[in-house]
């Protein structure tokens, strides 16, 4: 049976206006294009630096576009665009529609995780107490879990604003970015790391044994800072690591931590 939740940690934003495609393929990390035979794209605009700033899930409106955004940076994100809108046939609002999360196909406008289809289903909605009427709740805590095992990094999580850089949060594995694309901000820099031989930091699975040290712990292997923990669930968690760093153990606080041996 379906489990599903109204995720009130996301909001909607709108993107709408003659140059709507072109104002938002000339900033994200994603082809625009690809809408055109999938009804749901992830993607991230960055800073000019090709520093990460916001992940997104972007869906085609009847006047443009729908971005599905974590809520604590809505408002960010929509000041953002509305700054580099200049004289574009723009307009950014903000939405009422709801985003709600599912195990499986509640609507009509139900699609797959574009990230991993393991992660269940995206849906937005204007009446979202209809669409949830008579479904069991889906526990966030599963989804937490499920992100750790999968290996999805998270808005304010795995992902920091200013600090993060996108290939090493995998967005190539989580469909995140396209290289074909042509121009975006911070497109010059993501291609650089692209064709770097390998890269030597990024985002991996651990297991912890001890007590459970909190999310932004500093990771050491010895003497030397091997990364920092982020989310965790139990005994499981992910980490951003310097991999030349973390080939044994490794501390976070009182707690021993390993790279998994299961790679992502």
């Amino acid at each position: 049976m379906t489990k599903a939740y109204h995720a009130t940690d996301r909001r909607v934003l709108n993107v709408d206006g003659a140059d709507a495609r072109t104002f938002l393929q000339g900033l994200v990390t994603n082809d625009l294009a690809r809408l055109e035979k999938t009804p749901i794209l992830y993607a991230a605009l960055l800073s000019p630096q090709g520093k990460y700033l916001f992940d997104f899930f972007i869906t085609s409106s009847a006047g443009g576009y729908l971005l599905d955004v974590a809520a604590s940076r809505a408002d960010a994100l929509l000041a953002r665009l509305t700054m580099y809108r200049l004289r574009a046939a723009v307009t950014v609002t903000a939405s009422d529609l709801a985003v709600i999360l599912s195990d499986g196909p509640l609507c009509d406008t139900s699609h797959p995780d574009p990230r991993d289809p393991a992660l269940g289903w995206r849906s937005l909605t204007a009446d979202p107490e209809t669409v949830l009427h008579g479904i069991d709740p889906l526990d966030p805590e599963d989804l937490l879990r499920l992100r750790i095992r999968l290996g999805i990094p998270e808005t304010g999580a795995e992902l920091l604003a200013d600090e993060s850089y996108i290939l090493e949060m995998d967005f190539e594995r989580l469909n995140g970015v396209d290289f074909k694309k042509g121009c975006y901000v911070g497109q010059e820099v993501t291609a650089r790391m692209k064709h770097k031989t390998s890269l030597r930091k990024g985002l991996a699975r651990v297991t912890v044994e001890g007590p459970s040290p909190q999310p932004g712990t500093v990771l050491m292997a010895g003497d030397r800072e091997a990364g920092i923990l982020h989310s965790i669930a139990g005994d499981s968690a992910l980490a951003w690591l310097r991999f030349d760093r973390a080939e044994g153990e490794m501390t976070a606080g009182d707690a021993r931590v390993r790279r998994s041996e299961e790679p992502i």
